[in-house]
């Protein structure tokens, strides 16, 4: 069951988000793909231990450990950072299985 959690973040967290994302060096994001998405996957990625992932990645962290929504819902024994991804001029990411749940 998907469960939406809306207003995880607050405004000047957005813009923050989108601040951060604006300035960021991003990657091929194949850099995380499994076998089967590395041969649909066309996109853009920031690196996963870059100082730009950590920091919006634990902000989103930490919103939805205070979201009692989420907690309800997840049941999460640990919350793995997000990714984040960016599609431009025609990139896109093809039908394929995921890898395990993050």
């Amino acid at each position: 069951m998907i469960v939406q959690v809306p207003k995880v973040l607050n405004i000047e967290q957005i813009a923050r988000c989108r601040e951060v994302m604006n300035r960021a060096s991003w990657i091929d994001g194949r850099a995380t793909a499994g076998f089967q998405s590395a041969t649909v996957k066309d996109n853009r990625q920031l690196p996963e231990h870059s100082p730009e992932a950590r920091e919006l990645g634990d902000m989103i962290v930490a919103a939805l450990e205070r979201n009692p929504l989420f907690i309800t819902a997840a049941l999460a024994l640990r919350v793995f950072p997000p990714l984040f991804n960016r599609y431009e001029g025609g990139e896109s990411i093809g039908a394929h299985l995921d890898n395990s749940i993050r």
